[in-house]
């Protein structure tokens, strides 16, 4: 990350992400701090840290084992509550580095084409035009296909956020073929050597045959262009959903090969805690991470940064 990233200052991104957590790190730690103030690390108040940990949407698993390592480590002892979030923040850092992964991009592949899923309101059109930017500022040439043709709204925004970018934005008629146009952006994108194509596609779970309908013949249609494609597919979700996350990764693993997620509106959500669950459950690479609505609120995951700031400590 550039240095850009700043210190712990309010400016930098670490103070923006330890800002952005502070509703769910003071869910959490302000229980910790209930419970360890002059108490030994005893059964009782390892039980009592496993129900904060998932009442803090850490999940029952994250949580077992999150006091399973404290007890193995201090039990019987006493131990002030900055100790038991320093050890916990060193545990959740081990749990989420296996997933810290940026969203690496094959020059190889050219374009390098990117779908891009997650429901309606999860922040998915937002994320595309901020990492829409952030390619353009690397260099690379981006185009952005608006796949997701029944909503106006997102096809505009979408429109908004290319200017602001600096990237073309294909689209069509009102409840155009999604997948049509998805083929029609690739065959642009080719004949121009674009670096990057990304899809937006549509999030409407309640029609959920017809959305995975639409999916997979959007995957099988850009196939026939390129094989390979696409070589990244997102999924884009709102933190401030809690422990629903788990359904919808489910819910998209079974229609489509989720290579990874970003996670949207920590600002927003209490309910931070649950990316380390769903790093327990799924192990799907955790791209990026927004704490805002600027473009450079979207950031690489960071495990032991995300640790910390939501234990409450600097990063």
């Amino acid at each position: 990350m550039s240095d850009d990233a700043g210190g712990n200052g309010g400016g930098g991104w670490l103070g923006r992400l330890k800002s952005g957590l502070s509703r769910s790190s003071e869910k959490i730690t302000g229980s910790i701090t209930g419970l360890f103030t002059k108490r030994k690390l005893d059964a009782a108040a390892l039980q009592d840290l496993e129900d904060a940990l998932i009442a803090g949407d850490l999940g029952v698993a994250t949580a077992t084992r999150l006091a399973g390592s404290l007890s193995d480590q201090r039990f019987d002892q006493e131990i002030t509550p900055d100790e038991v979030r320093a050890l916990l923040a060193d545990d959740i850092t081990k749990i989420l580095e296996p997933v810290a992964r940026p969203l690496d991009i094959d020059v190889n592949r050219k374009p390098f084409v990117i779908l891009v899923c997650g429901v309606n309101g999860s922040g998915k059109t937002t994320t595309i035009g901020k990492l829409a930017g952030q390619f353009r500022d690397q260099g690379k040439s981006v185009i952005i296909a608006a796949a997701d043709t029944f909503r106006a709204a997102a096809v505009e925004q979408l429109q908004v956020w290319g200017e602001r970018a600096g990237a073309e934005v294909i689209s069509g008629q009102p409840g155009a073929d999604a997948a049509g146009l998805a083929f029609g952006a690739l065959e642009k994108a080719r004949a121009g050597g674009a670096d990057i194509l990304m899809i937006d596609t549509a999030g409407r779970l309640q029609n959920r045959k017809d959305l995975m309908a639409e999916l997979e013949k959007i995957v099988r249609v850009i196939a026939k262009l390129d094989d390979s494609a696409p070589h990244a597919t997102l999924l884009v979700m709102d933190a401030t959903i809690g422990q629903n996350a788990h359904s919808q990764v489910e819910t998209f693993k079974q229609m489509i090969n989720v290579s990874g997620l970003v996670m949207t509106k920590l600002d927003g959500s209490a309910k931070g805690g649950v990316v380390v669950a769903l790093a327990e459950k799924f192990g799907l690479p955790v791209h990026a991470v927004g704490v805002g609505e600027g473009i450079d609120d979207l950031r690489p995951f960071e495990a032991r940064a995300f640790a910390r700031s939501l234990m409450g400590l600097d990063a």
